[in-house]
């Protein structure tokens, strides 16, 4: 008896559409992440020889203070931003940093997690650090589920730390903060820390770099409580990665590239804390539409009108701190020549004590 063949149904393979158009969101965004990474050097640089003039009490060649130095202290930052919608008042001290602190917030509610992939320099070197190890070793490693949700909750907690000390605060005791010697002079004592290392937190920086090199964004991912200020923000972005079910080839090249290690490939669309908006997923996609960064009804935004975005949200807000006389903290010079010589011994307890 003769028995019919049986053959195998199989789902029928997705046609691939190909780009035609090329993609230069990732050129760009290195763009944008050199030239801010200069921008910090050239401003570390200057901070580091006002010290200096004001250590030698006018006797060194006499610089400006550059107040882009308050980007780096986004503690202080929050407490501004707090005191801002206390009393509707730009403090005197150190007001660069409520704007600086504003605008990547800024950027974030309405550009993902943008400030970590576009600008933050300690973001730049920690992604060019894995890819160090990636080119050198050939891999980088993942951790396992179990130990990876822990690592990540760190960075929450170390936010809960910060927010809860601020936020006990009221307006009054910020600006009483702010004008004591300690928050005057808080971005020298940051300054001295590196200058004056210790053993024990060379040994702890060693180790992240070395942990960034083998392990994709290590600080970032587990460890910055700002990042994950910047997160948690992103989470309303109007901005999402989405993907189309019948544009994609289920290739999971993006997923594969994805820095924080994301399912692109298996989500419609993206709505994780975790997403930087690097648009690396969508530079990778080799199907025509499978993957775009789209806003509320669907509209696909391109790469340049994130770089838009991001660089109209910081040279707006600096720029209108600039011309409002807001920019610069305006003490005495007399005041640095008193305090700055002896900033490492300048105490203060935490913020909310």
């Amino acid at each position: 008896m003769l028995r019919p063949k049986l053959v195998a149904s199989a789902a029928p393979r997705k046609k691939l559409i190909r780009r035609t158009d090329r993609d230069y969101s990732q050129p760009v965004r290195l763009g944008f992440q050199l030239a801010f990474l200069a921008l910090n050097l050239w401003i570390g640089m200057q901070f580091y020889q006002w010290v200096r003039w004001a250590e030698s009490a006018g006797a060194a060649l006499a610089v400006a203070r550059p107040a882009g130095i308050e980007g780096w202290l986004p503690i202080a930052g929050l407490m501004q931003f707090k005191y801002v919608l206390l009393t509707g008042q730009i403090p005197r001290i150190h007001p660069a940093g409520f704007f600086l602190f504003t605008a990547f917030l800024l950027m974030s509610f309405l550009l993902r997690k943008s400030f970590c992939a576009w600008l933050c320099p300690i973001g730049t070197l920690s992604e060019y650090l894995w890819k160090l190890g990636r080119s050198t070793f050939g891999r980088n490693f993942v951790l396992p589920r179990w130990l990876d949700r822990p690592l990540r909750s760190l960075k929450y907690l170390l936010l809960a730390f910060f927010a809860y000390a601020v936020f006990t605060m009221s307006a009054a005791a910020i600006a009483e903060f702010l004008t004591t010697p300690y928050g005057l002079i808080v971005d020298v004592r940051m300054l001295n820390f590196f200058r004056y290392l210790g053993g024990t937190a060379a040994f702890v920086i060693l180790g992240l770099i070395v942990a960034s090199i083998f392990v994709q964004n290590f600080w970032c991912r587990y460890l910055c409580p700002y990042g994950a200020l910047m997160g948690l923000a992103a989470l309303v972005s109007p901005l999402r990665i989405t993907r189309s079910e019948p544009a994609c080839i289920d290739c999971a090249k993006c997923a594969k590239v994805c820095p924080a290690a994301l399912p692109v490939d298996k989500l419609v669309q993206i709505h994780s804390a975790e997403c930087t908006g690097c648009l690396e997923c969508i530079a990778v996609c080799p199907a025509k539409n499978a993957l775009v960064l789209a806003a509320p009804g669907k509209r696909a935004v391109p790469a340049w009108g994130m770089a838009a975005g991001i660089a109209l949200v910081f040279f707006g807000l600096v720029g209108y701190a600039k011309l409002s006389g807001y920019w610069d903290t305006q003490l005495p010079k007399q005041v640095y020549f008193q305090l700055v010589p002896t900033a490492s011994e300048q105490q203060h307890p935490l913020p909310g004590e």
